[in-house]
């Protein structure tokens, strides 16, 4: 599937959490219900990836996790902020790097209208 179809689908189910749910909820709240949603809407959606981490000669097996890993290609990082800030386009950033995907998606749930909460970001070549 195009990745601009799969990120129209997620953002699609990111919004209907919200519409269901509104703002002001813990992040794992809206990573459970965006992750039933993902998966109620065929996508193949991994929750709480594992991404190891090298640093010199030390592996660290767990060094990060990744929210929602959505067809392998697109990393979808949930924020329940007053706004999304540079550490958070840092952190998915990051996790880009280390998974490989192509798209990152920092959605955050702590606005009134969704599509005001959501960046979208390219990985780095």
């Amino acid at each position: 599937m195009e990745i601009n179809r799969i990120t129209e689908r997620i953002i699609g189910c990111a919004i209907e959490v919200h519409k269901q749910l509104g703002p002001g909820l813990l992040e794992s709240t809206y990573e459970a219900c965006l992750y039933y949603e993902l998966a109620k809407s065929a996508l193949n959606v991994q929750r709480q990836v594992a991404m190891p981490l090298v640093y010199k000669e030390v592996h660290l097996e767990q060094g990060y996790r990744i929210d929602l890993l959505i067809e392998n290609c697109v990393v979808v990082e949930i924020k329940m902020v007053e706004a999304i800030a540079d550490v958070h386009v840092a952190q998915t950033l990051t996790y880009l790097k280390l998974s490989g995907a192509k798209i990152g998606l920092i959605i955050n749930f702590n606005v009134l209208k969704l599509t005001d909460g959501i960046k979208r970001l390219i990985a780095r070549t």
